[in-house]
């Protein structure tokens, strides 16, 4: 009974931890779900539907049809003063796009978070950062030039840039 024990004690620990794995297992993404279950109903439309639909957690769409992006990482820009850094600016932002325009975003992400860069540390570089940081006409300012920019990549597909999230961090 004693050399039985151990074995015993293993296999039940097994199985319960495969059953907690089992119940305990995240649901499958709602696009897998939906092609499946249609696949194997013979609802091509409903599965052709479904692959298509790529909303991300930050997506959104507004009441006139337009979709709003969040942009997948925050923007970490440091303001320098006197040959070091006194401060870091994070910022979280999302692109207000025509119904449809959020894949076009996510294709040219990388392009986008490269001109954002460049205008935010531009900001920087002027004082935008410094002081009340968050006076209206210095963020309207920054607003602007962050849409001139995604104009500049997506065309008129983006119609507004939004300033979700900021915080400055002094040293």
């Amino acid at each position: 009974m004693k050399k039985l024990l151990p074995i015993l004690l293993a296999l039940i620990g097994t199985a319960a931890g495969i059953g907690a794995g089992i119940v305990l297992a995240p649901a499958p993404p709602a696009h897998e779900a939906g092609e499946s279950a249609a696949s194997e109903d013979g609802h091509e439309a409903q599965a052709h539907e479904g692959a298509e639909d790529h909303s991300e957690p930050g997506d959104a769409e507004g009441e006139d049809g337009n979709e709003y992006v969040r942009m997948t990482n925050q923007f970490v820009v440091p303001v320098v003063g006197n040959d070091r850094v006194d401060s870091l600016v994070v910022l979280s932002l999302s692109l207000e796009v025509g119904p449809g325009g959020s894949e076009a975003v996510f294709a040219q992400e990388p392009k986008l978070r490269d001109v954002f860069l460049r205008v935010l540390f531009d900001h920087a570089n002027i004082g935008g950062f410094a002081g009340n940081f968050t006076e209206q006409h210095r963020m309207d300012r920054l607003r602007r030039a962050l849409w001139e920019a995604a104009r500049n990549v997506m065309g008129k597909a983006v119609i507004d840039v939004l300033i979700t999230e900021i915080a400055r961090q002094d040293s």
